[in-house]
């Protein structure tokens, strides 16, 4: 298995509302706290700490409530927007700090607008990787992706919300599932135009039915990868995948907020080829209204959704040339 990228790295759980949160930190300075998204951990973040580190920050990278190291409630309504977002505050406190920037990819990107939205107070700026701020409100949201599939084909988000359903695909081959997932979304080695898409699972069929069978791509080592399957084999998926079916719980959580912008400084890196980008141009466009902080927002031609870990140099340097703007 691969090393960790620095001796430095310091692992420690602290106390939480899921229980037990495990975390990892590299620096002394003002606290950035790094949140994941699906399916991953803390090791997301493994070229960004460092970085952060070594530009003078305190940089603490955390496995969600469901993943990794930290405590996997049962309930599925145990995941839901507003549980998380006081994970964030526990460890924010825990850490002996009072405040954080807060940057997310991913799910990680919508727990972090989230904070943000809810408690500037502890939240001071927000960084949003591949998912952009859309506020709260809207239809119902299974509503809206039941119908994005149409008669032949199921949206992946709609495919996850059966318990039990994505399980029994994923956890008998956690480690070419992963595989087959983070393939599917690199830039490097995403199907072709035209190509079936693996968002979507024909009816009746699976969601790996249409992962391309091409090598790793090019930021993913065999090392990487064990270090992500040996987490999911031992936590199991659940815990991970209650976060899609949380999201109507969220939808009546948050309607006081509904239309409600974040206004604290943000910044937001999506890649090009990524559909959380495409899919969700609209929600870019309305930043000058959604994100009226925002100090600067970027699209890293040919990259996909894993872009932390697609693009650590390009990331690392547009995060701390934004985190140095937070001083001035």
């Amino acid at each position: 298995m691969q090393s960790e990228p620095s001796a430095a790295l310091r692992h420690r759980t602290v106390e939480a509302p899921a229980g037990r949160l495990h975390l990892v930190e590299h620096g002394t300075g003002p606290l950035v706290l790094l949140l994941h998204g699906f399916p991953e951990s803390w090791y997301s973040w493994r070229h960004q700490l460092p970085a952060l580190a070594a530009a003078g920050y305190r940089a603490v990278a955390i496995d969600v409530r469901g993943y990794g190291r930290s405590s996997r409630p049962a309930a599925t309504d145990a995941y839901r927007m507003l549980d998380l977002v006081q994970d964030n505050i526990a460890v924010v406190h825990a850490l002996g700090e009072e405040s954080a920037v807060v940057v997310g990819h991913d799910w990680g990107s919508n727990i972090a607008s989230s904070s943000a939205l809810l408690h500037p107070e502890v939240f001071r700026a927000v960084g949003l990787l591949s998912v952009p701020y859309a506020p709260p409100g809207g239809p119902r949201p299974t509503d809206v992706f039941a119908r994005i599939g149409g008669p032949e084909e199921e949206f992946y988000v709609s495919y996850f919300q059966e318990p039990g359903r994505a399980e029994a695909e994923i956890e008998p081959d956690v480690r070419g599932w992963l595989a087959g997932f983070y393939t599917s979304l690199s830039g490097d080695t995403m199907p072709a135009q035209g190509a079936p898409d693996p968002h979507f699972v024909a009816h009746g069929g699976r969601l790996c039915d249409r992962f391309p069978v091409t090598t790793l791509p090019a930021w993913l080592t065999q090392d990487d990868l064990d270090v992500y399957a040996a987490e999911f084999e031992r936590t199991g998926l659940t815990g991970a995948l209650n976060r899609y079916r949380s999201m109507d719980r969220d939808w009546e959580d948050l309607a006081p907020h509904r239309g409600a912008p974040v206004r604290q400084p943000s910044v937001f890196i999506g890649g090009t080829l990524d559909a959380s980008t495409t899919w969700m141009a609209d929600a870019i466009d309305a930043f000058p209204t959604t994100l009226p902080g925002l100090t600067s927002s970027h699209l890293l031609d040919g990259c996909g959704h894993w872009i932390q870990q697609e693009r650590p140099d390009d990331v690392n340097r547009l995060l701390t040339e934004w985190l140095a703007t937070l001083q001035d």
